[in-house]
């Protein structure tokens, strides 16, 4: 019988461990800022929140031209040699404008959820924030916490049942920002509206609660919708999306009944004056440009009032 060697193993002390102190060892596994080029830092995949170019940009543009990145991003490696922006998408960009070639960042090991987790927090800080990423964002991170309901420092007190820990997990993230549990799940409804309603939304041209109602209609139903929005130059009021879900759940909603109720007259709503665009070009000099018809109608009726009155004056 082979007899077995039960020498202790003695781990191997290298010259670094004896010639450092126990605290540089514990600096040397702190994480660390360092300059990463800005051309390897890929954005976060279907990052919610929007990088506009506009005057705020510009001011955090002159600021890194003056001063650097005080507050550095956030990245994790990827295993292709690259990195993956988690927090930082508006710095990289001001970056970018300032002619920058790289960005202080602190490189950290984190999984797709915790990632997620973190790059929605870190955004849901900022003073602006769109309803469509608020929306988005909201999705992102009840799906993050939802594949992390075993950990009870996120989560306490979850039942096993998937929607049961989805509605407690809706909680916290509206006590988190502000908003009910409710109010979570109407803003992802949100994400059902078509890009083109939902830009609206953001524009503040259609309202968040009749935004919400026509979430609940089919694609092609949404499209028909834009269509009568742009036609009628009216959109939906909370009393009329409320009606055109109905009819959708209904499978009574066409194209038909979406014109006829985006027609009908809203409470305190302006009359709007409806010209027939053919028999406006039949009297317009050819050379009026489609942006100029307005300017072009309003100085004619205001020569043609002026004549009147003219006339009117000659006839006493």
């Amino acid at each position: 019988m082979e007899k077995k060697d039960t020498k202790m193993q003695i781990p191997k002390i290298t010259l670094d461990d004896l010639f450092s102190t126990q605290e540089q060892r514990d600096n040397a596994n702190l994480e660390k800022v360092i300059d990463i080029k800005i051309d390897e830092i890929d954005d976060f995949p279907n990052h919610p929140f929007k990088v506009i170019d506009n005057e705020e940009m510009q001011d955090m543009k002159e600021s890194i031209i003056e001063n650097g990145v005080i507050i550095p991003a956030l990245v994790r490696p990827k295993s292709d040699g690259r990195y993956e922006m988690v927090s930082g998408h508006r710095r990289k960009f001001a970056s970018q404008l300032a002619l920058k070639e790289t960005m202080p960042c602190i490189v950290r090991n984190l999984s797709d959820d915790e990632a997620t987790i973190i790059m929605v927090d870190s955004n849901m800080q900022r003073e602006e924030i769109l309803p469509s990423e608020k929306a988005f964002s909201y999705k992102m991170k009840l799906e993050a916490l939802s594949h992390q309901g075993k950990r009870n420092d996120l989560v306490n007190d979850l039942t096993s049942d998937q929607v049961g820990r989805k509605l407690e997990i809706t909680g916290i993230i509206g006590k988190e920002n502000g908003d009910s549990q409710t109010q979570v799940k109407r803003y992802i409804r949100l994400t059902n509206l078509i890009p083109e309603l939902l830009d609206k939304v953001d524009e503040k041209e259609i309202a968040f609660n009749p935004a919400v109602e026509i979430s609940y209609l089919t694609e092609e139903e949404q499209y028909a919708l834009l269509d009568c929005i742009e036609y009628n130059d009216a959109t939906p009021s909370h009393a009329q999306a409320i009606v055109l879900k109905k009819l959708s759940q209904e499978g009574k909603l066409d194209e038909d009944k979406i014109d006829d109720i985006l027609s009908q007259e809203k409470p305190n709503q302006i009359p709007k004056i409806k010209l027939s665009e053919e028999r406006i070009r039949s009297v317009l000099p050819k050379n009026v440009e489609n942006a100029n018809i307005e300017d072009f109608v309003v100085k004619a009726i205001e020569y043609y009032s002026k004549h009147l009155r003219q006339k009117e004056m000659g006839a006493r």
